[in-house]
């Protein structure tokens, strides 16, 4: 199983950002991908970091379908895979009505046609060819305009990954159909056909199997020294969760509380979503059961946390994505370090 991990672009203090990065490369993680959704860019620091790094993977997590014409993206990422050397993955999104329409003012109307119109075009200049498509959402050129397909001037690279982060059927079968990678969130190994089989139906149809696609998962990571420990450290966690499900959409688009829900927990996600939007923020937090926290996290005593890793890899998870605990930067490497620590050892054990 490899291992990834995701950064705020800056996160109030892009020096701390990119240290981390920098140590955890030292660490021997393989892959970092930068977040984006309401604030810094995602491309820009990449360039960054694609000087301060040598071997680890650089990836968008993610670069939002609908905030920029395909081509634009396209061209960031050719420049981005060349200014790393080849370490470049594209993590795409369709993110939400929240973010496009209240923040960038763009329709999110058609999110699955955009993304795959969005996708086809990005293939074509990755490939070198004059781009032309008139699809639903793209059409390029202009219609009625002066304008005639053109080719970008930089080299082609069809090789560069495209990593989906999807949460809802349609778009984990499209996921299956086109992309190189899953970018997952929100998810319970003991629910995994909730995702995987919608994922498998489109890979089936592209005629393709599992083995063509990377299934990245990302969790918080930590450590508690007992039971005791592990029982705060859950109650702590339970406001963001509630969060997730209450406060990352509007009362009817809310794709983590979607996914929760086929996972199992459809009455609890409605509940703590109706608590959340009538403004009790504290009912809803009190619904967040145990279980959901420690479903969805890797946190735990080093024997349960290193029990759940293996429980995800063998539900199909080839690349978790830790994210470290920690109130400073050497506790967040520390405990980063430890579970890759883990990581590792399953791999050891696997192998004997």
């Amino acid at each position: 199983m490899r291992t990834a991990t995701t950064v705020e672009g800056s996160g109030g203090d892009f020096r701390r950002t990119v240290e981390f990065v920098v140590e955890a490369e030292k660490l021997g993680m393989d892959a970092v991908f930068v977040a984006e959704a309401w604030g810094s860019d995602a491309p820009s620091v990449l360039g960054y970091l694609a000087a301060r790094t040598d071997r680890i993977t650089l990836g968008s997590g993610i670069v939002q379908v609908g905030t920029r014409t395909p081509v634009a993206i396209a061209q960031a990422a050719l420049t981005l895979a060349d200014m790393s050397e080849g370490r470049f993955v594209l993590g795409l999104g369709p993110s939400g009505p929240q973010v496009l329409e209240g923040l960038h003012g763009v329709p999110f109307a058609r999110p699955l046609t955009r993304t795959r119109e969005t996708i086809a075009v990005i293939r074509q200049a990755f490939a070198g060819e004059k781009i032309a498509f008139d699809g639903g959402t793209v059409h390029i050129p202009l219609p009625g305009g002066e304008g005639r397909p053109m080719r970008l001037s930089t080299a082609p690279n069809p090789d560069i990954p495209i990593y989906l982060a999807t949460l809802s059927p349609r778009m984990l079968r499209l996921t299956g159909e086109t992309a190189d990678g899953w970018l997952g969130t929100s998810f319970v190994p003991e629910g995994a056909a909730a995702y995987f089989g919608p994922l498998d139906e489109g890979l089936a149809a592209a005629g393709r199997t599992r083995a063509d696609l990377d299934v990245c998962q990302g969790a918080e990571v930590a450590f508690a020294a007992d039971e005791d420990e592990l029982r705060g450290m859950v109650a702590e966690r339970k406001q963001g969760l509630a969060f997730s499900l209450g406060g990352m959409g509007s009362a009817s688009t809310n794709f983590y509380n979607e996914a929760y829900s086929r996972q199992g927990w459809a009455e609890a996600a409605a509940e703590v979503c109706e608590r959340w939007q009538a403004g009790d923020r504290a009912g809803a937090a009190g619904l967040i059961t145990d279980e959901m926290v420690l479903g969805t996290t890797l946190i735990g005593t080093e024997e349960r946390v290193r029990a759940r890793l293996r429980v995800w890899r063998d539900a199909g998870v080839d690349t978790v994505r830790l994210y470290p605990a920690g109130d400073t930067l050497e506790a967040r490497l520390t405990t980063l370090g430890r579970a890759l620590d883990l990581v590792r050892q399953i791999g050891r054990s696997d192998d004997r």
